[in-house]
């Protein structure tokens, strides 16, 4: 795998650009979780989106000396103003990129921390991506804004053991998401908070049907 660091003008954030091997297939956006980086994900990247192009940013929070892509206050608790500042400047990022690679919008595949900002990217800045895949996702905002994202494919993928994201509010966020337009498969999974052998079938499943978006 050829992973090659982007010092340029889209990279306002430290990243991985993994270059498409095979054609058709949509890049994928990859956000890690609290205390990951951006080598975290390339290999699971790698493996459900064989052939794909691979963005893989790393946060600019620092929480504790663990890389996070916006600030909270407790557990579950956001701080939503730095939420909100924070998916703009990651939207703008991935335009930048796009602009210097010529890719086409993104699907986005981000765990935990990561999924929470590609949900926040899915209500704020739908024009970002074509898509995504949210595992161990929660609702971003106590009161979602106004989101108008007819037909965006998202695969929410939760676990009924989770300690950290209540059932409630994963399907909270499933409804808000499918109330804005998005064709949404919400499944619950036999697991906890970690990833497990299905997360990673089901992903590439996922995204082995899609094609390469158009823009």
């Amino acid at each position: 795998m050829n992973a090659i660091p982007r010092p340029s003008a889209a990279s306002t954030f430290i990243h991985r650009y993994v270059p498409a091997s095979a054609p058709g297939r949509p890049p994928v956006l990859l956000l890690h979780g609290t205390g990951g980086n951006e080598e975290d994900l390339l290999g699971l990247g790698e493996r459900v989106a064989p052939g794909s192009a691979l963005i893989s940013p790393r946060g600019k929070v620092a929480e504790g000396g663990a890389n996070r892509f916006f600030r909270r206050f407790a557990e579950g608790v956001f701080d939503e103003d730095d939420l909100i500042a924070r998916t703009h400047e990651l939207a703008d990022f991935v335009a930048a990129i796009r602009a210097q690679e010529g890719l086409p919008a993104p699907v986005a595949l981000g765990f935990s921390n990561g999924a929470n900002i590609a949900a926040a990217l899915l209500l704020l800045r739908p024009e970002v991506l074509a898509g995504a895949v949210l595992l161990r996702a929660m609702a971003p905002f106590r009161n979602p804004p106004q989101a108008a994202i007819p037909g965006t494919p998202v695969l929410l993928l939760s676990g009924d053991m989770d300690p950290i994201v209540p059932a409630e509010n994963a399907a909270r966020l499933a409804a808000t998401l499918t109330g804005a337009g998005a064709e949404v498969t919400h499944q619950v999974l036999p697991t906890g908070h970690g990833l497990s052998s299905p997360d990673l079938s089901l992903t590439h499943q996922f995204l082995a049907g899609l094609g390469t978006p158009a823009g």
